[in-house]
């Protein structure tokens, strides 16, 4: 069924069930922990079915699987994103860093339009967890001397705009967004400064996986004693 539609874009719930596979195949010892390690990376960074299908196509537990990967039949959305988005607040819409610095992150929502200014100082923007005041955000950057950090989670869209003199702005990857993620527009102008957009997991998904992987390790060294 998947091999018909490769390009379809795949769901947190289908890569958890590729993840689940491993973890099973590294339990019964069909899989070695570097391989495991290699393929449970590839498994969180995958975005097509076609990127998942391979990572199980030598694992029995994929023949067995209860249910094949899903098929959305609706939007598309994925699961989260439709209570992120939060359009009947205006949110935050600026921050300024002079000889100083401002701070957003955590629980917090950002406006659809978001100013941030930093002169001879530095501003920290981290998405990860906040809440989006629209389906499109924009932030418009001035760092004159200084520089602005903009951290987004997986599966939204960035699009760069910003000019850069005798500075520049740095963008992530170029990756389409997931069906239902925010889009984030970041434009400005630094001006002997800079702007850098990342994308990274959350905290909580990073300190997930390590302890995944500890428990896996200690199970599979257990086995061989």
């Amino acid at each position: 069924m998947t091999e018909d539609l490769p390009e379809l874009r795949a769901s947190d719930a289908d890569r958890e069930r590729v993840a689940e596979i491993l973890r099973d195949a590294v339990a019964e010892g069909r899989l070695a922990m570097e391989e495991f390690d290699e393929r449970l990376e590839a498994t969180y960074r995958a975005r097509t079915y076609g990127e998942l299908e391979p990572l199980t196509a030598d694992l029995p537990a994929a023949a067995t699987a209860p249910a094949p990967l899903s098929l959305r039949k609706d939007t598309g959305a994925v699961t989260g994103w439709s209570e992120r988005i939060v359009t009947h607040t205006d949110g935050s819409g600026a921050g300024i860093g002079v000889l100083g610095g401002f701070q957003r992150k955590g629980r917090w929502t950002i406006g659809r339009r978001f100013t941030a200014v930093c002169l001879m100082g530095g501003g920290e923007l981290d998405l990860r967890e906040a809440n989006f005041a629209g389906p499109e955000v924009v932030i418009t950057c001035w760092a004159l001397m200084g520089g602005v950090s903009i951290v987004v989670p997986p599966g939204v869209e960035v699009d760069v705009r910003g000019l850069g003199i005798m500075g520049g702005f740095d963008s992530p990857d170029g990756v389409p967004g997931e069906p239902g993620a925010p889009r984030v527009i970041v434009k400005g102008l630094a001006l002997m400064g800079g702007v850098g957009v990342e994308r990274k997991l959350l905290k909580e998904e990073r300190r997930r996986l390590k302890e995944e992987k500890r428990r896996l390790k200690d199970e599979r060294g257990k086995e061989l004693d």
